[in-house]
């Protein structure tokens, strides 16, 4: 996912996806406390595209403001 991409949704949207990657981020942090994680790298993928969706989010807000 990559931030241009995710300029063209609206901000509605970005939460709704925001909220996703938070939940699987906590299910994914569930798993490696309990040593059932299988995808080590997944960890770091879902952390970076949370910080890009709060990048892109705080950017239309400004805009708007």
């Amino acid at each position: 996912m990559k931030a241009k991409d995710l300029r063209d949704y609206s901000v509605a949207d970005l939460t709704k996806r925001l909220l996703e990657l938070r939940k699987e981020q906590f299910n994914l942090r569930m798993q490696s406390a309990t040593s059932q994680q299988g995808k080590p790298d997944q960890v770091r993928k879902v952390r970076r595209n949370i910080a890009r969706i709060k990048t892109v989010i705080n950017e239309k807000q400004s805009e708007n403001a």
